[in-house]
């Protein structure tokens, strides 16, 4: 055991005397704006007065501690907003679960310390479900704060010109849903499941249940499918709808008997499961109605983005946008019932001028795009469009610059493969458009995490240059050393140190 001089603590050493201060996430660690970030995303957590309660008084970051002798009712203290955003800059940036995120946190100090812990904590910082009642809280409105402030942190670092925020570069991808493929049989199957444990849970006493028939009709219509015999499998299929069709109809009609009540509670299941057999009828969704590809996941949408690998993704749309040069993703939007890409170029926009106003100079006035965003000009007459479709129209500049448009590709890349995006767990619509926007944060995260350890904090470069011949250079050479800068400085030292050493 020993004392650390650098610390309150006789028994524990500070975090800071553990690792690695030029490490790019410590550095990013003190450049983060986290006082402003939780008086943005404070009155979200406020908490809500229950009925024939009285309340205390409300600060800026919820209830003020009332010091009495009386029981407490308010629960257990709140895990603190700084590791809550941590936890989910850290999830998304590295690729983690929920219960491996906060696992991961346990056992890593530098993390603990991108998370404002000053000792070390060998335990998890809270509950993997913790996270999931967090990001509800957040919303849509606090998970586009997250994405805003790494913006303004690469903007602040000199990462980035605040004039390249005026030119972007939009595309549209899918977010698949964590959802099995929706074949007919796998999808009727799961109405017969779902109807009797409907009326099970109502009461209702049900003739037979079709269990062992469902499993092995379910069972036969995958083998005739894999050997190709059609007729076969639709013969089952049949079967599997006059199935589904008959306990619809039987819980439909005890049902009314025993009162609107249960009824009621019914009705969403019983709607599901009618989709379901009409559309396994047809190829085609009834009309006015989108099919139902997932029955938990009635939001998902069939989408074909004309790939020879995958020809149909389940899933969402969702438009990215990014600088033109640099690559920092500046806005991110989920797009239900599959909008042509050119309808949803407006809302892009509009998200994506929002988050950069703390930090461009000017909303965006040039956007690249491709053929999918064909002849929507007149609905965008405050930016210049340029894509490849009017080649007259375009200047020799224009042209030019047209062809750094595939750059949004590999970032997409980088957001399915890197960064979560290739599979989305969370529910309903406001799932889809919570994760779009953090996988965008946490891809943020890692860009910076990448431009620290080689470009460094640029506004320590002019002033060390400009010190170099004096008597701190060496007091200098620490301090940019400290702040990530080790291995520019030694190419740097090697280059006019040298000559005087040997002087």
């Amino acid at each position: 055991m020993f004392a650390c001089p650098a610390t309150d603590d006789f028994f524990r050493a500070r975090i800071d005397q553990m690792i690695d201060l030029r490490h790019p996430l410590a550095v990013l660690s003190s450049r983060m704006p986290w006082q402003e970030l939780e008086a943005r995303v404070a009155h979200l957590f406020v908490r809500k007065a229950h009925e024939g309660m009285a309340m205390p008084d409300l600060d800026l970051f919820g209830e003020k501690p009332q010091r009495q002798s009386s029981h407490s009712i308010a629960g257990r203290p709140r895990v603190p907003l700084r590791i809550m955003i941590s936890l989910l800059y850290l999830k998304h940036a590295f690729n983690e679960s929920d219960e491996g995120v906060v696992a991961r946190w346990a056992d890593t100090p530098r993390w603990q310390f991108f998370s404002g812990q000053s000792y070390y904590e060998d335990r998890v910082p809270c509950d993997a479900t913790t996270l999931v009642k967090f990001r509800k809280l957040l919303g849509e409105e606090g998970v586009e704060e997250l994405l805003a402030q790494t913006i303004n942190v690469a903007v602040e670092l000199k990462l980035i010109k605040p004039q390249e925020l005026s030119r972007v570069i939009v595309d549209s991808t899918v977010q698949e849903k964590a959802i099995a493929h929706p074949t007919d049989s796998r999808l009727l199957e799961t109405a017969r499941s779902k109807l009797v444990d409907a009326a099970k849970a109502a009461g209702i006493s049900l003739k037979q249940t079709f269990a062992k028939e469902g499993a092995q009709l379910s069972r036969q219509a995958g083998r005739y499918a894999h050997a190709r015999q059609f007729k076969r499998m639709r013969r089952a299929l049949k079967r599997q709808r006059t199935i589904v069709g008959r306990l619809s109809r039987e819980v439909d009609r005890k049902a009314n008997v025993l009162g609107q009540s249960v009824r009621s509670a019914l009705d969403e299941v019983l709607n599901k499961a009618q989709r379901i057999a009409a559309q396994s009828a047809q190829r085609k969704g009834l009309k006015g109605q989108p099919k139902l590809y997932a029955w938990h996941a009635p939001e998902v949408d069939c989408i074909s983005k004309g790939k020879a690998r995958r020809p149909y993704e389940f899933g969402v749309k969702v438009g990215i946008a990014s600088t033109f040069k640099g690559n920092l993703i500046v806005g991110a939007r989920a797009f239900h019932r599959n909008p042509y890409d050119g309808h949803t170029l407006n809302e892009q926009l509009e998200q994506a001028t929002i988050l950069m106003q703390d930090s461009a100079q000017e909303a965006p006035s040039t956007v690249f795009v491709d053929l999918g965003y064909r002849g929507v000009d007149a609905d965008n007459p405050q930016v210049r469009i340029v894509h490849r479709g009017k080649p007259k129209r375009l200047t020799a500049l224009e042209r030019q610059q047209l062809k750094r448009r595939q750059a949004i590709e590999p970032i997409i890349g980088h957001l399915k493969t890197d960064h979560r995006m290739d599979r989305c767990p969370l529910k309903g619509e406001g799932g889809d458009r919570l994760h779009a926007v953090l996988c965008a944060a946490g891809y943020n995260i890692k860009w910076l995490l990448r431009m620290i350890a080689k470009k460094g904090v640029p506004f320590l470069h002019a002033l060390f240059l400009r010190l170099k011949k004096g008597s701190l250079q060496n007091e200098f050479l620490a301090v940019l050393a400290w702040l990530g800068n080790a291995d520019r400085l030694s190419r740097r030292r090697s280059a006019w140190q040298r000559p005087l050493l040997t002087a």
